[in-house]
């Protein structure tokens, strides 16, 4: 198999948050985009919605044409033979059902052209999952991103046992080509890495705040004011590197010891209905739920200005 062409058409199959920002990330890159919803009317208000992405991103400084232009590469696809016929790559995004995404795989690989990479963004579900059926099963992989994929860019590739290597090579090129942070995941493994990592992180807030240590407001800012600041531009890896003299070496010499002590108390924590209510409560009192969606386009506005600081700031570098 040949790489993707820089101009080749990409599916997107579902036209939800996931799929329209999928769309942005190929779209504003060059490529041609088809996208398809079943339901109509989500697709019609997702290309509505598509639009004021790209002026909020033209705004932003992250836009290198007009939204006009980049709008123009999508085009909704009334079937979902034409939203993958001639297509490089296709990206799924429905429910989180393994029926549906066998049932639907298996038409996207009758219907998509043989050298075409099929792709899901499951969150959950193994590519081993709902692919081993499939004829071109060797073809199929997840492509997890992080919500919102056209801000934030990592996407996790994680193929089956039987996903050709070729394949995986071709969907990194792709998704580095078109601006996005791929990672290969080497085994199968439930939650992937991102949602294992933040699971942890989770796991260890709600228990804390179970136990009376922290109010949910002084955990969120122990994050977003502590660790949050550091981990928008290294991992823990390289911030415990940085973090002693010597290394990573002499960091694990001095506190690998503390920290398997502590490992030994984190014991999670159940979320019951009782722990859920009360962090509810807790939320509510800072932030009603009628604003909430006023909340996450602030939140897409501030990672807009990280984004365009971290550019600046590597052209730097």
């Amino acid at each position: 198999m040949d790489a993707i062409n820089p101009k080749s058409k990409i599916g997107i199959v579902g036209a939800g948050l996931i799929g329209r920002a999928w769309a942005i990330v190929f779209a504003r890159a060059g490529h041609p985009v088809s996208l398809y919803d079943a339901d109509r009317d989500a697709l019609a208000h997702s290309v509505v919605v598509l639009q004021a992405a790209l002026s909020d991103l033209k705004a932003a400084g992250l836009l290198d044409e007009l939204p006009a232009t980049v709008r123009a590469r999508v085009t909704p696809a009334m079937t979902l033979a034409d939203a993958v016929a001639n297509a490089a790559y296709v990206q799924e995004n429905v429910g989180e059902n393994v029926a549906a995404k066998q049932a639907l795989f298996a038409e996207l690989d009758r219907l998509a052209p043989e050298n075409a990479i099929l792709a899901s963004s499951t969150s959950t579900i193994p590519a081993s999952q709902w692919s081993a059926a499939l004829t071109g099963r060797v073809r199929c992989l997840v492509a997890h991103p992080v919500n919102p994929p056209h801000l934030v860019p990592l996407v996790e590739l994680s193929p089956a046992p039987w996903t050709s290597p070729e394949v995986v090579v071709r969907a990194q090129a792709l998704h580095e080509s078109v601006g996005q942070v791929p990672i290969i995941v080497r085994k199968e493994i439930q939650g992937f890495i991102l949602n294992r990592l933040q699971g942890a992180l989770l796991a260890e807030a709600f228990r804390l705040y179970a136990d009376g240590y922290a109010s949910t407001d002084d955990l969120d800012k122990t994050v977003r004011d502590g660790l949050g600041l550091r981990w928008s531009f290294m991992g823990p890896f390289e911030t415990i590197d940085l973090n002693a003299p010597g290394g990573v070496s002499a960091y694990c010499e001095r506190y690998g010891e503390l920290y398997y002590e502590m490992a030994q108390t984190q014991t999670p924590r159940q979320w019951d209905d009782r722990l859920v209510r009360a962090i509810e409560n807790e939320r509510r009192a800072l932030l009603d739920a009628d604003d909430l969606e006023e909340r996450a386009a602030w939140r897409d506005r501030r990672l807009m200005q990280l984004i365009a600081h971290k550019r600046k700031a590597a052209a730097q570098d």
